[in-house]
C-alpha cells in the first residue's frame, strides 16, 4: 500500500501514537529484556531503518548501516518482509544470513503498522559464511577492521527456529491488542476533528498540485489565518506547511518508480514551486534525496 491518501498519511501519525503509548512502551521493555531482541513499531511503508533506537540493535547491523549500499539493502529487505505479511507474520533473511520478521497491526483487514524484530541467526555462522560476510563488506566499501567486523558478525544472537517462532507468536497476540488500541485512536480522532480541519484536508487532497497558502486554505474554510494556523497544528500535530509538504512528498513515491519521469517533472507535478524545495522536503521526510531514493528502489 502506497502512502498517498489522507487516511494513509494518518497512518504515520497513528503509528507514532501507538509507539508512544504506555501499552507499547511497557511491552517493548519486557519483550526486549526477556528475549534480548530489538522490537520496533513502524508505520506502513516507512523508509527508515528499524531498530536504530533499540539498545538491542545487532552490533553487526549497526556497523553495516554506515554504508549506503548495505543500508539500502537493509531497507529493501525490511520492505520485502513487510510486503510479505499476508494474514501471517513474514520472516526473511538478508544477504548476510540474518533473519528479520514483521507482524502486521490491523484495523479490520487493513494493515496500519508493523511490529518488527529479528537480526538473529537460526544457527551459528560457519567459517565460510563469515568469510563471505567480510568479502561483502569490502564490496560495500566499508572501511573497518576485519577482526572487529568478524567478531560482531559471529556475536549475532543465535535463536532456534522453534524458540523464535514462539516469540513471533507472542508478537501476533500483542499485534491484536495494538489493533484494538489503534481502532480506538482512529475513532476518537474522527470524532474530535473539527469540521473546518476535515474540509481543509479534503481541499488540500484535491488541490495539492496548485499553489496552496495558509491564508488561502483558511479562507476556504471560513477561518482567520491566525485561528486556522493554531487549530490545524493542534489537531493534526504538524504545521500547515509541513502537512502540505508531507502530502506532496508521499504523492511522489509511485512517480519515482517510473524512470521516464525526471525528478524536476515530478516536483512540479505534485505542486512544489522549485526542485530545490522538493529535494529539501523529500530529504527531511525520508532521510535521503529523491535521486538516492530512486536509486535504492528494487525496481529502479
Amino acid at each position: 500500500m502506497t502512502l498517498t491518501t489522507n487516511q494513509e498519511i494518518s497512518n504515520h501519525q497513528l503509528a507514532e501514537r501507538l509507539a508512544g503509548s504506555p501499552v507499547f512502551l511497557e511491552f517493548r521493555k519486557v519483550f526486549e529484556a526477556a528475549t534480548a531482541l530489538p522490537l520496533t513499531l513502524r508505520a506502513v511503508e516507512s523508509w527508515q531503518l528499524a531498530h536504530t533506537a533499540s539498545h538491542n540493535q545487532n552490533g553487526f547491523c549497526a556497523l553495516m548501516s554506515q554504508t549506503n549500499g548495505s543500508c539500502a539493502a537493509c531497507l529493501q529487505l525490511q520492505q520485502r518482509v513487510c510486503n510479505g505479511v499476508n494474514g501471517v507474520p513474514c520472516t526473511l533473511s538478508c544477504s548476510y544470513g540474518l533473519h528479520e520478521t514483521a507482524v502486521g497491526v490491523k484495523i479490520g483487514n487493513e494493515i496500519v503498522a508493523y511490529l518488527q524484530t529479528g537480526q538473529v541467526f537460526f544457527k551459528p555462522p560457519t567459517a565460510g559464511q563469515t568469510r563471505h560476510a567480510l568479502t561483502q563488506i569490502s564490496k560495500w566499501g566499508l572501511a573497518t577492521n576485519r577482526e572487529k567486523a568478524a567478531k560482531l558478525y559471529r556475536g549475532t544472537p543465535v535463536v532456534s527456529k522453534i524458540e523464535y517462532q514462539a516469540r513471533v507468536k507472542l508478537l501476533q497476540f500483542f499485534a491484536d491488542q495494538l489493533g484494538t488500541l489503534a481502532n480506538q485512536v482512529v475513532f476518537q480522532q474522527k470524532n474530535a476533528e473539527p469540521v473546518q480541519i476535515a474540509r481543509a484536508r479534503k481541499f488540500i487532497s484535491e488541490q495539492y498540485r496548485e499553489k496552496l497558502t495558509l491564508g488561502g486554505v483558511a479562507g476556504e474554510v471560513n477561518m482567520s489565518r491566525f485561528h486556522f494556523c493554531k487549530l490545524f497544528k493542534r489537531v493534526i500535530g504538524v504545521t500547515f506547511t509541513a502537512y502540505v509538504s508531507l502530502f506532496r512528498v508521499e504523492k511522489t513515491r509511485n512517480l519515482l518508480l517510473n524512470p521516464n519521469y525526471r525528478v524536476s517533472e515530478i516536483a512540479f507535478d505534485v505542486g512544489f514551486q522549485s526542485v530545490t524545495h522538493f529535494n529539501r522536503a523529500f530529504k527531511k521526510i525520508n532521510g535521503q534525496s529523491p535521486t538516492e531514493y530512486r536509486r535504492h528502489l528494487p525496481s529502479a
